[in-house]
């Protein structure tokens, strides 16, 4: 990864939840600090950083990719604020550069939460080698994947050797490794962040075939988009947006449909016929512990009608033409069915 994505240092963890809680650790998140980051994310952007004692605030998210509205986060800085986490939804970017700017002039730090964006780009870079710290996952439901596991990218070179202690049970053993020291010793705080070998090189085998793997879901995505294309033309559904300084490693697919009343038909219209297909993720403000933060709903509009409206529908390399014409066919066939319904 450090070669093929030109990153200055990769370390792999037990899992991107390890990877951000390194982040939270390397940049010494105390009790009270604030840091930045979108609703619409996995539970681990914001406990990574809650264990340490800070507040999530939440930003709303753009309609267009479903990232982080860059437009917002400046009025959500303070002075408690210490990081900003921008969350590559589906393997898209978020405005990097208009990011770094608002966290270069307010001296914090950026750690990008790339989870579902390996081998992704912006601008021609790496997702998770744009920030101050990367963070990658190889769970068994991402692109390239060893059942659980993670990285954290190191891109700020004062932080190289403090994750490294961090992630060595608090020694200098990884400069003992590289022949730095003739032995090593507890120097500071840390704990276990290791994968394990087996998973490395299940993962590595896959990494070997990354480019194979990134063009069949590019294959796909594309057949999906022009299959539901004339329903994006009638306004039926939202397709995903991808803008044209990103490229994406086609993590995800999804379909916004009307409302979620619509969308719970559409479920059901596809398991009917023997497909699955399924919402994302629930709004960390609206949860139980979002609210215990202050939130409430519709304190991010965006966010909650896209959560209300998603439909992931099936993508993964082994998914056979047989099998996504008849996924593009029931689609079709549901909002058919309700066109002419509309009409008598």
């Amino acid at each position: 990864m450090e070669r093929e994505f030109s990153a200055k240092r990769v370390l792999l963890t037990p899992s991107c939840t390890h990877s951000l809680e390194l982040a939270a650790l390397s940049i010494d998140i105390k009790n009270g600090d604030e840091v930045i980051m979108p609703s619409y994310t996995f539970v681990s952007t914001a406990n990574a950083f809650v264990l340490r004692g800070a507040v999530p605030v939440f930003v709303d998210i753009r309609e267009d990719t479903l990232n982080i509205d860059e437009q917002q986060i400046e009025e959500k800085i303070s002075d408690r604020t210490r990081a900003i986490v921008p969350v590559h939804y589906a393997g898209v970017a978020c405005e990097m550069d208009k990011i770094l700017e608002i966290a270069k002039h307010n001296n914090i730090f950026v750690i990008e939460d790339a989870a579902q964006a390996v081998n992704a780009k912006y601008k021609g870079k790496h997702l998770g080698t744009i920030g101050d710290l990367g963070c990658y996952s190889f769970h068994d439901t991402k692109n390239y994947t060893c059942g659980e596991g993670g990285a954290i990218l190191i891109n700020d070179p004062a932080l190289i050797e403090i994750v490294e202690i961090l992630r060595e049970k608090g020694t200098n053993r990884s400069r003992f490794l590289r022949g730095e020291v003739d032995k090593y010793t507890w120097v500071g705080v840390g704990s276990s962040y290791l994968l394990s070998d087996i998973q490395a090189a299940v993962l590595y085998a896959q990494l070997e075939q990354i480019d194979d793997i990134q063009k069949a879901r590019h294959k796909i995505y594309k057949k999906y988009i022009e299959g539901f294309s004339d329903l994006e033309r009638e306004g039926l559904v939202t397709l995903p947006h991808i803008p044209s300084d990103c490229e994406s490693n086609y993590h995800l697919f999804y379909i916004l449909t009307k409302d979620e009343n619509e969308r719970e038909d559409l479920f059901s219209h596809l398991r009917i016929n023997g497909i699955y297909s399924t919402f994302h993720y629930i709004p960390l403000h609206t949860s139980e512990m979002g609210k215990r933060f202050g939130y409430k709903e519709g304190s991010l509009p965006v966010t909650e009608s896209i959560s209300s409206r998603i439909a992931r529908i099936p993508i993964y390399p082994s998914l056979t033409e047989e099998e996504q014409e008849r996924i593009v066919k029931s689609v079709n066939c549901f909002y058919k069915s309700r066109k002419s319904k509309s009409f008598v």
